[in-house]
């Protein structure tokens, strides 16, 4: 194998397939990424057993072949490489394969390509594309809910499902750590309908939303019940579904908050950063006192004393006093593109539910705390 490829291609093609390789491996060949060259092109290939990454990528193949090279290594070759500089791969022997770009040379030790894994997609009966602008709202607006406790495993991805709601089918989006819930919609596409709910893994979803910010037009989403396959350009992700139950979430989102606090976002967001600077506990609780078209935000700290700050609110209902985590607020609150945030409050115990004023395909569902 001996081909040429320009080092910025080369590098954007290895920082999507190395960040699928975990740092530590007990399969040495899982640590290496397959490097396929032919015709006009070179495939690299990626996976954890989990998740299999394909991306291909132009260049200039004198002589066609296929090896396994260790992938963050050669990542950081070409990372260090000057920028513009042409980067020469030449397997030797077999065994080795010697990266050349100017006066620099490294020989790097290579694994067998017929003990690389290869996932086997199986049946993908469902299909249907979405345009990448609503695959990464879907993301962005439902991921940072996504639990990071491993004994709850069914809560460690998005929960993507068709879900009847008073506008009829609708493609919506779930994630919840059983503090805060985020639950986003939007129309059905072609071949969506039927399909059944599935649960994309945290480390998908992430590898997923990088190649978007790279890519315009319609994302390609094939499905099983045990698999799913994004397919971009040049790039093709699978990867295994958790295989659980998601809850019944719809249990957990109120309906009867007759309560509502409608103010400006952005100041919301920093009058809560700026009060809970104060907060030295772990759950860095912030309170909430509501009165005539008037939010008081306050921190009571044992240890490094108190915080207050005052805004101007639309709020016409009974005084309220309420706590939260004001860390999952900020997270919230960091969603909602509108200039006005509504929120929909009952009790000092009960869930509070998070509006975008112009997104109403986006819900938020915040536990309260004692404070």
């Amino acid at each position: 194998m001996k081909v040429t490829i320009e080092r910025n291609s080369l590098l954007k093609t290895l920082g999507h397939v190395q960040s699928v390789v975990e740092r530590r491996n007990t399969i040495p060949i899982l640590s290496n990424v397959m490097v396929e060259a032919e015709g006009d092109m070179v495939s690299m290939t990626a996976t954890d057993l989990d998740i299999a990454i394909i991306e291909r990528v132009s260049a200039s193949v004198q002589q066609p072949g296929s090896t396994t090279i260790p992938a963050h290594t050669l990542f950081d070759i070409v990372r260090k490489l000057p920028d513009g500089s042409e980067v020469e791969l030449t397997l030797e022997e077999g065994e080795r394969l010697v990266v050349k770009a100017g006066r620099s040379r490294f020989t790097l030790a290579c694994l067998d390509k017929e003990d690389f894994p290869v996932m086997n997609d199986g049946d993908m009966p469902h299909r249907f594309d979405l345009a990448a602008e609503e695959l990464k709202r879907l993301i962005d607006k439902a991921r940072f809910a996504i639990s990071t406790e491993e004994t709850r495993y069914y809560l460690n991805g998005i929960y993507l499902h068709v879900a009847n709601s008073e506008d009829g089918q609708r493609l919506r989006a779930v994630a919840t750590d059983g503090h805060r819930l985020a639950q986003v919609e939007q129309e059905v596409p072609d071949g969506a309908a039927g399909m059944p709910g599935i649960i994309i893994p945290r480390k998908t979803v992430g590898e997923v939303r990088k190649l978007i910010d790279e890519f315009e037009g319609n994302v390609n989403v094939s499905l099983s019940d045990t698999k799913i396959r994004f397919s971009f350009d040049g790039a093709v992700i699978t990867s295994k579904l958790i295989d659980g139950t998601f809850p019944d979430y719809s249990r957990v989102i109120p309906e009867g908050n007759d309560k509502m606090l409608e103010m400006d976002c952005r100041l919301f967001a920093e009058a809560t950063d700026r009060v809970s600077t104060i907060s030295s506990d772990k759950t860095r609780s912030v309170k909430l006192s509501l009165g005539q078209d008037q939010l008081t935000l306050s921190v009571n700290s044992p240890d490094s004393g108190t915080a207050t700050e005052e805004l101007a609110a639309s709020y016409g209902s009974d005084p309220l006093e309420i706590g939260f985590n004001s860390r999952y607020l900020l997270d919230i609150l960091a969603q909602i593109e509108g200039e006005t945030v509504q929120v929909f409050l009952a009790d000092p115990s009960a869930p509070t539910v998070l509006k975008d004023m112009i997104d109403e395909g986006a819900l938020y569902v915040l536990m309260p705390m004692r404070v």
